[in-house]
C-alpha cells in the first residue's frame, strides 16, 4: 500500500537505505492521508521544482518498514502525524512533527541544504 500522493514512496526498509546512501539531501515524510498530512505532502510536491538539490519522499506509517523512522532517536517523543525527517549524507540533521506550513519547511530546507 502507498499513500495518494505524486511523490515518490518509500516502501521498504532497503529501499530506504538505498536513497539515503545515494542521496546527500533526503526530505522524507512519513505518515497517513490525514489533515494533518495532507498539507505537507502538497508543499513538498511544490518545492521538488524549488529545491532540485533535494530529495523528497513519503512514507506511509503504518506500514512495518516505517519503524525505521517512527524508532530514530529524533522521533522518539513525537506524538503527532506526520513525521518528517531531514537527512544530510544518510544522517538526521532535522526532525518535526504534525503539520508544518510551508515557510517552517523551507526554513529548513534553506538551513540544512543550502
Amino acid at each position: 500500500m502507498t499513500l495518494q500522493t505524486n511523490l515518490d514512496h518509500i516502501e521498504t526498509e532497503n529501499q530506504y537505505n538505498d536513497i539515503l546512501s545515494n542521496n546527500e539531501n533526503v526530505m522524507i515524510c512519513c505518515g497517513r492521508m490525514g489533515p494533518m498530512c495532507v498539507p505537507v505532502y502538497a508543499d513538498m510536491e511544490k518545492l521538488r521544482d524549488e529545491y532540485p538539490h533535494v530529495k523528497f519522499y513519503d512514507m506511509l506509517f503504518d506500514i512495518p518498514d516505517a519503524q525505521v523512522i517512527r524508532n530514530l532517536p529524533e522521533c522518539l517523543g513525537f506524538m503527532g502525524l506526520p513525521f518528517t525527517v531531514y537527512y544530510k549524507k544518510g544522517k538526521v540533521v532535522k526532525a518535526a512533527s504534525s503539520i508544518q506550513m510551508r515557510d517552517q519547511i523551507t526554513a529548513i530546507l534553506d538551513e540544512q541544504f543550502s
